[in-house]
């Protein structure tokens, strides 16, 4: 009784767990572009882009900065002793020719502390260039950033679209092997049946469930790789990890038009963000060569300054202001600039081989990716008649065996052939979208 007793506990505490992770499940419907949103909004990566951007924009504020005035003030409290100070006055020649002789015992200055206080103002007139090359560079710079980083996004969008596809896949994986289980198991009820009628072989009926128990261990494997592809895609979406999404299967059922190489190869000079990107870094490189020849120029600046003195019982000082131009030329710049502007052109050099290759990996891309978009459109026509021959082939088998003109290794042959030609078809179009977001990311376009 004490038994019994605890295996009801035991169903009824799993029940309730069962109920418990049913109710923590929640579905939610996900297009494809609801999944791009999503992506973008939550993409770690992305935050990468934003900080570099940041810091771009900080550099370029350091360099505007620098043309503002430099103000400066300082001033201190000294306490002194009491010094000693002997004075030596000669008052030259007397009248009568006689030599002047010093006058001693002169009073010293009862000193004890002393006060000052110093203001400087001065402000750049000129500096052979170098400030505004700099500026102009950490544009060029920051607009750079701002181009890697929607190159960056892109690629995000491509990485959502594919885990996307890989759900779909799954899905689909799963949604037919269940469907070929069904129809499976039914077979094998059904020759159950003629077996014990004996109208059929044990060992038909033995392969039959050999094949339901091989068509279980694959949806398995479907169920599992539809849990990791939800859960890849819940995290790269910034979803509870228990969300299970409800695919749109729409995105996948329409495929666009190829159009021509030489359209998409204008698309790719006139969007790529990252040939822009390196287009701007020669800019700048440039710009860096122009700041790095400015070391050859003097420098002018305005200057200003106050000047306030306070010495108890001796000296004090006020309302001495100051103003000029000062005018500085540091001379070591004829042999020390040389260096820079050597290190300066280097850079434009790599820029500008960086350029070179780009150009070139991005014709092998979008050649690339043209063709395996067009691979994509051809496999699916073929695997759309592989489909339908597999259903036609499956009924002409089920009609020889069902005359007794076919075995029962037939029937499951045709059978197996069936659900792998409808697993292509699915995976097909599938494979044809991500294709096809993968010609428009080569042609920089896959964000608009």
């Amino acid at each position: 009784m004490n038994y019994k007793f605890k295996r009801i506990s035991a169903l009824f505490s799993l029940m309730l767990l069962g109920f418990s992770v049913a109710q923590a499940q929640t579905n939610k419907d996900l297009s494809l572009v609801d999944a791009i949103k999503l992506g973008v909004q939550n993409s770690k990566q992305l935050r990468q882009s934003e900080a570099r951007i940041a810091s771009a924009d900080a550099s370029l504020r350091e360099y505007k900065d620098r043309r503002l005035p430099n103000a400066s003030i300082s001033g201190s409290y000294l306490r002194v002793s009491k010094p000693t100070v002997n004075i030596l006055l000669n008052t030259g020649q007397s009248s009568g020719g006689g030599t002047g002789t010093a006058e001693q015992g002169t009073t010293a200055p009862d000193v004890k502390e002393a006060m000052y206080a110093l203001g400087n103002v001065s402000y750049t007139l000129f500096d052979g260039f170098k400030n505004s090359a700099a500026i102009k560079s950490a544009k060029y710079l920051q607009e750079a950033a701002r181009l890697d980083a929607e190159t960056d996004r892109q690629q995000v969008v491509q990485n959502i679209i594919s885990a996307y596809s890989n759900l779909y896949k799954a899905n689909s994986s799963v949604a037919l092997v269940k469907e070929n289980l069904k129809q499976s198991h039914q077979r094998t009820v059904d020759f159950e049946n003629l077996e014990k009628n004996g109208l059929l072989a044990r060992n038909d009926l033995l392969k039959a469930k050999l094949q339901e128990s091989n068509i279980q261990l694959s949806l398995l494997d479907a169920e599992s790789d539809l849990h990791v592809a939800n859960l890849n895609m819940d995290l790269m979406l910034g979803l509870p990890e228990e969300t299970t999404l409800v695919l749109d299967t729409t995105s996948f059922q329409q495929m666009n038009d190829a159009q021509n190489l030489s359209y998409w190869e204008q698309q790719a000079v006139d969007n790529r963000s990252d040939f822009k990107s390196v287009d701007l870094r020669q800019k700048a490189a440039y710009a860096n060569i122009k700041s790095a020849k400015g070391g050859y120029y003097p420098s002018l600046s305005l200057t200003g300054g106050y000047v306030a003195l306070n010495v108890p019982n001796a000296i004090q000082v006020t309302d001495a202001w100051n103003a000029g131009i000062g005018l500085r030329y540091n001379i070591s710049s004829l042999w020390k600039t040389g260096a820079e502007i050597s290190a300066a052109k280097a850079q434009l050099m790599q820029v500008q081989a960086q350029q070179a290759i780009l150009g070139d990996n991005i014709k092998i891309q979008l050649y690339q990716s043209y063709e395996d978009y067009l691979v994509s459109l051809k496999k699916i026509e073929v695997l759309n008649v592989a489909v339908e021959q597999s259903n036609e082939n499956y009924k002409i088998t089920k009609n020889k065996y069902d005359n007794s003109l076919a075995t029962t290794t037939d029937l499951l042959d045709a059978d197996v052939q069936q659900l792998q030609a409808k697993l292509n078809y699915a995976y097909a179009k599938a494979d044809a979208v991500v294709a096809y977001n993968k010609l428009l990311q080569t042609a920089g376009i896959v964000a608009q």
